[in-house]
């Protein structure tokens, strides 16, 4: 089963959604990550199936970003994994996973490296 991690609200994550509902025999888990935001724990496995750190994962531009100072190089992964989970609007997306598997969906050609 292919997991997506998706925001309805963003074009990117429904381009992809649409993607993968063209491009996959398998039935698909859609994880509307607002509304079901990942643990910590759920973070730091896909983190691992992603292989980059926390920093990487998180969406500079908003504004939430600016008000907690995750630019503060001080911060560690699991402080950074913490806050992704608290303020799940943080997290890129969309998110992949298929098996041990996953990517981000922008552009589409990395989730179509995972299929």
């Amino acid at each position: 089963m292919i997991t997506i991690y998706h925001n309805p609200r963003c074009s990117k994550s429904r381009e992809a959604l649409a993607f993968l509902q063209q491009h996959t025999p398998t039935a698909l888990h859609v994880i509307e990550y607002l509304k079901t935001p990942p643990t910590a724990a759920e973070l730091t496995a896909l983190l691992v199936r992603l292989n980059m750190p926390a920093r990487n994962l998180l969406r500079s531009k908003e504004a939430e970003y600016r008000e907690l100072q995750l630019d503060n190089p001080a911060l560690t992964e699991q402080q950074l994994i913490n806050t992704m989970s608290e303020h799940p609007k943080l997290i890129e997306r969309p998110i992949v996973v298929n098996g041990e598997q996953a990517a981000i969906g922008r552009p589409l050609s990395n989730i179509s490296a995972i299929l």
